[in-house]
């Protein structure tokens, strides 16, 4: 039978993503997950070196090709850095919904699968964050003069800690089409970094009429 010659990164992805859905649980070696789907395992090789790396890949993929679709609406080089912050976080996360099975057994039940699972995107993530404008940017505004005072890459990692704890958010999120995460996101961005500043996503939120409580473990 000739070998499938349409094999390029984003198909693996895809495979790889079918193949956990349907299996729960990893390929048990590389060249069985290329004979299932009938390709060379040499091809596997030149994108990735492993399954661990795929699903970092898939988390990051997910976080690109959101930023690919807001780059492309009307006036995104016109937003401020709040806006642009606001619909990349709601396209992100849409993604995310769309992907919830998928997202969620590649992340793991432990911490520390989760922040190895996240690495490739915490790069993409920070690579994003150097387009913003810090100095109009309300959610830093309303830090802290500790946070205020940071140097900028100091700045992107407090930006980043948010988009972890929406991540965190996301995930326990119950409510109807997760309409509380959209609103999470926005208090959040409204409202600046006064919940990472009184113990990092652990402090419990009272955000006005946004009642209800959770709380953030790392």
């Amino acid at each position: 039978m000739m070998k499938n010659k349409n094999i390029n990164k984003e198909k693996l992805l895809s495979l790889y993503g079918d193949y956990i859905l349907s299996n729960g649980e990893r390929p048990k070696n590389i060249y069985l997950f290329a004979k299932e789907n009938n390709f060379e395992e040499e091809i596997f090789y030149q994108y990735f070196t492993g399954f661990e790396q795929i699903e970092k890949e898939i988390l990051n993929h997910f976080f690109i090709k959101s930023l690919e679709l807001c780059e492309q609406t009307e006036h995104w080089n016109e937003m401020n850095s709040k806006e642009k912050l606001l619909n990349l976080h709601f396209t992100f996360f849409e993604n995310l919904t769309m992907n919830r099975s998928l997202v969620l057994m590649i992340l793991g039940e432990t911490k520390r699968k989760e922040w190895v699972i996240l690495q490739e995107l915490r790069k993409s993530f920070l690579e994003f964050t150097k387009q913003l404008t810090f100095e109009n940017l309300e959610i830093l505004e309303k830090a802290k003069e500790s946070i205020k005072n940071f140097n900028e890459k100091t700045r992107e990692e407090a930006l980043w800690l948010h988009f972890i704890s929406i991540i965190e958010f996301w995930k326990k999120d119950q409510s109807p089409s997760f309409e509380k995460t959209d609103l999470y996101i926005e208090k959040t961005i409204d409202t600046g970094f006064e919940f990472i500043n009184n113990e990092p996503l652990k402090k419990v939120m009272d955000l006005g009429k946004f009642l209800w409580k959770e709380k953030f473990k790392v």
